[in-house]
């Protein structure tokens, strides 16, 4: 999935990372569909936002878990049994920026990336990263917009170079004729 951007009202950042699937059990909990790398990944994340249409709400999480490796369940504060947890589906899971770790060097987050302009050492622009995708072996960015057609270029160190966060800009090692 493209991480979709949408903003509070101070202009900060808010990140989708998933939906609200529906209710399960009788107590409160929902089942989410997480578009995170690791299935618990959202835990890491106390306070959520969730939208639908032009509602937007924050909710704390109260606890989670994931249930047989494969699906993540959560239960919010406040929301005690299935008549309130039904009410919660089809909302889209958002997370303030601001919230995100620190990355290492030469790590970043694929919502950093989106977007931003990609240049290869002739200084030719290829276009924008419109999303990524992964592979199993690495990444690879899916660039758009360019007069160059779509290229997909592995997110690897033999391809690319710079990767200028304050600039939006990528410097790449690919000819036009990849």
């Amino acid at each position: 999935m493209t991480d979709a951007v949408l903003t509070l009202p101070d202009g900060s950042a808010l990140i989708t990372m998933g939906f609200v699937r529906g209710a399960v059990g009788i107590r409160g909990w929902v089942k989410i569909g997480s578009d995170t790398e690791y299935l618990d990944s959202l835990l890491d994340y106390g306070t959520w936002y969730l939208i639908k249409g032009k509602q937007r709400v924050e909710i704390e999480v109260e606890t989670g878990k994931v249930v047989n490796n494969k699906e993540l369940q959560v239960k919010f504060a406040g929301c005690d049994d299935r008549n309130q947890a039904e009410l919660w589906q089809g909302y889209t899971i958002a997370i303030a920026r601001a919230d995100f770790e620190e990355t290492e060097d030469g790590e970043y987050y694929w919502t950093d990336l989106i977007g931003m302009s990609v240049i290869n050492k002739e200084g030719i622009v290829l276009g924008n990263v419109h999303s990524l995708l992964q592979t199993g072996a690495h990444d690879v960015l899916v660039i758009r917009g360019g007069e160059h057609g779509e290229k997909l270029i592995p997110f690897i160190e033999h391809f690319v170079g710079e990767v200028n966060l304050e600039a939006k800009t990528i410097e790449v090692e690919w000819g036009l004729d990849y």
